[in-house]
Order: C-alpha cells, then sequence, then structure tokens
C-alpha cells in the first residue's frame, strides 16, 4: 500500500477546493473506493498515486486508476478498448475517449456481485501490458490529439471539457507545443504544466 494513496482516501484528492474538507467527493465513496482498492492489490499490481488519484501500474506501466466522482465510484482501465468485456460492463467516460473504459459502481455491494469479474478484467489489461499492445488513436477532424494528452483527458474528464471549451486556435497552439517534444516524457511534463491554464480557460500564451 502507498502512503500517498492513504492520504487520498483520507483527505481527498485536492483537484478542487472541497479536497481536504467534508464535502469532499472521496468521503462519499469510501467504502467502494477500499473494496476496489482491495481488489485492485489482491491482483499485484503496484500502487501510486498520479493525477491525485490512485493508479496501479505493471512494470511501470500505467494499467488502471480507481477514483471517485459526484455520483459513483468507479475502476478506469486505461487500455480498456482491448478488453474483451463478454459481459459488457465497460462505459467509455467520454464521447471522445478512445483508450479508457471504466466500470462504475454506487453501492459496496454492486462490487462485492461481481469481485470474480473484476479480477478477470484485471489480469486481462496485465496480460495486455505483458504483450505490449497498444491502441491506435485516431485524429479528429484536423487536430491530432497527443496519445500522452488522451490519457491525460480520460483520467481528468473535466480537463477534456475545459479543453473542448477553448478557441480552435488556442486548442492548436497546445497540440502543437506538445507534439513538438520528441520524447513521451517530455510531452507528459508539457502537458502536466499546462494542465491549470486549460482549466482556467486561457490559451498557452495568454
Amino acid at each position: 500500500m502507498n502512503l500517498q494513496v492513504d492520504a487520498y482516501l483520507a483527505e481527498g484528492c485536492g483537484r478542487c477546493p472541497l479536497g481536504g474538507t467534508p464535502a469532499c467527493k472521496v468521503h462519499d465513496w469510501q467504502l467502494e473506493l477500499r473494496l476496489l482498492r482491495e481488489i485492485v492489490l489482491s491482483c499485484a499490481l503496484s500502487e501510486e498515486l498520479k493525477w491525485k488519484v490512485p493508479c496501479y501500474t505493471y512494470r511501470g506501466s500505467n494499467v488502471l486508476i480507481v477514483s471517485a466522482l459526484k455520483n459513483y465510484a468507479a475502476i478506469s482501465f486505461l487500455k480498456g478498448v482491448l478488453l474483451k468485456d463478454a459481459r459488457g460492463l465497460l462505459e467509455s467516460p467520454g464521447e471522445n475517449s478512445q483508450s479508457a473504459r471504466l466500470i462504475r459502481f454506487t453501492s459496496a455491494e454492486a462490487i462485492r456481485e461481481i469481485r470474480s469479474v473484476l479480477e478477470e478484467y484485471i489480469r486481462e489489461a496485465i496480460e495486455i501490458e505483458k504483450l505490449g499492445r497498444k491502441v491506435e488513436f485516431k485524429a479528429k477532424h484536423e487536430l491530432v490529439i497527443p496519445e500522452e494528452l488522451q490519457r491525460k483527458f480520460d483520467c481528468l474528464p473535466a480537463l477534456q471539457t475545459a479543453f473542448a471549451a477553448l478557441t480552435p486556435g488556442r486548442q492548436r497552439g497546445y497540440l502543437i507545443f506538445f507534439a513538438g517534444a520528441k520524447q513521451a516524457k517530455t510531452r507528459e511534463s508539457r502537458i502536466d504544466k499546462c494542465v491549470p491554464r486549460i482549466l482556467e480557460g486561457r490559451g498557452l500564451q495568454d
């Protein structure tokens, strides 16, 4: 168990002014989040805190996240589109999400009922990483969304909403800036630094 995730459960995610207060949505889904955490850890994934939410990795690769939103708790598979999903449990977190897929829960009992199924999905997600499978991202209109930015959108739906609200010129400016970095780590760093500006509705040069 990661102490940062312990703090997340105790204090909230801190992504909005409600973080650290009783009104934080993390406090509304304590049983569900703790149960999902228990299930994921039983599948031998490493636990980290990324994007201010619990993130679970396999040999350094992000596999899934566990998070709380206003109306539900969720487990989100970052390459969920590659899962077989024979039971039809997975949903897209947004209309433009090409990779991530999530399962929503509104009770701990609902999680317990499909615990074995969740473990199957998690093991399949780990196998996808072992095989090195990649999601083939498609360009949206004339704007090409870098894979690193799409993953950030999948983890932070509010960021995708804020980005879509920007003018086309501001969107293009960010995308050119992100794509100008040759290495994935540099692109991720540029995106992380720009998140606050995007959430505030500002362009790269504003």
